[in-house]
């Protein structure tokens, strides 16, 4: 009797030894299926850890991506051309502007201009026969309405298309119509056709509102209560700034020079040695009071100015502006 009295108290103690057991094993998986998901995440978190540590610093230590190829030249606003009206899209680091002054006469800088990354030229000016001067390349060319039929009748040697050379036009908003009514525009039409490589441009007539507008801002007066006839320079030195890093005239003088009484003659243009004198066509245009006129004085004395602050220099004749208390506020003229 008492044998059995002993195993009974044996089977009750191993139930409830295996109860308890799996009443403690019931609540520890109630307890973490009960877990608020913040705890859950901070676990995983926590877990993740060492594997997210090693890919970041897989990541920093593996390679960066090159930089792409830098893009090519931004569009210029106001610029149009006049076969496909698409924006002119142009920048030089260095560049020879180059005038059309009787000062380039035997000054055999035509090689240093060659070797310039961007030649930039006015008008109808030759380079046939003037190369040892004034060199012989010729990467853009500005040139104004009047000038176009003497450029027509040296086309070949002035609308060379194998050098790749970029024609701008600038002329009156009356001319430049694109209805049909605009005489020079309708030229410049016909001459695309016939050249079709050419890559000739037009100024806007929104642009020619802002030459005007930079003229007044820089000079203070209105072009047109001033009877101001902007010239081919004052475009050409504008468009360079927006073109080139930097910009090497030839042959513009300072504004004061016409004025001392020992200043050499030279003529007007390089190539037309018998045409009239450099200084006496400034002087006449400056003091001029009927009719429009050029005031290429005024025009190189913001040029001048413009040198204080921008990368211009000025060579034959060699020339650099004094230095002013007050420098010219930085930036390129905005348009």
């Amino acid at each position: 009797m008492k044998t059995l009295m002993r195993h009974g108290l044996a089977v009750c103690l191993a139930l409830t030894t295996m109860c308890t057991s799996l009443l403690l094993v019931y609540s520890s998986l109630g307890g973490q299926k009960e877990r608020p998901p913040q705890q859950q995440q901070q676990q995983q978190q926590q877990q993740q850890a060492p594997a997210t540590g090693s890919a970041q610093q897989a990541a920093e230590s593996s390679p960066q991506p090159r930089p792409g190829a830098p893009a090519g030249p931004r569009p210029l606003d106001g610029y149009l051309g006049v076969a496909d009206h698409k924006p002119l899209k142009m920048h030089c680091g260095d560049c020879a502007l180059v005038t059309s002054s009787g000062h380039l006469l035997r000054s055999q800088q035509g090689p240093q201009i060659d070797q310039t990354e961007c030649v930039i030229r006015m008008n109808d000016a030759p380079t046939r026969g003037y190369g040892r001067d004034v060199g012989n390349r010729t990467s853009l060319r500005v040139i104004a309405h009047s000038s176009i039929q003497r450029i027509l009748r040296n086309r070949h040697d002035l609308l060379n298309v194998s050098q790749g050379t970029v024609f701008i036009f600038w002329g009156p908003s009356s001319y430049m119509r694109r209805d049909g009514k605009g005489q020079v525009y309708n030229n410049l039409q016909l001459l695309s056709q016939v050249l079709p490589r050419l890559k000739a441009f037009m100024i806007t007539r929104h642009k020619m509102l802002q030459f005007d507008e930079l003229f007044k801002q820089e000079t203070g007066k209105d072009r047109k209560i001033s009877n101001t006839w902007l010239s081919t320079g004052w475009f050409t030195m504008t468009i360079a700034l927006e073109l080139c890093d930097r910009i090497n005239v030839y042959g513009m003088v300072p504004p004061d020079f016409c004025r001392d009484p020992n200043h050499p003659s030279v003529p007007y243009h390089y190539y037309e040695p018998f045409g009239p004198d450099e200084c006496t066509m400034y002087l006449s245009h400056e003091r001029g009071r009927k009719g429009s006129h050029h005031r290429f004085i005024t025009e190189k004395r913001v040029f001048k100015n413009w040198a204080r602050t921008f990368n211009i220099h000025f060579f034959q004749p060699d020339w650099k502006p004094e230095s002013l208390a007050i420098s010219h506020p930085e930036g390129k003229p905005v348009f």
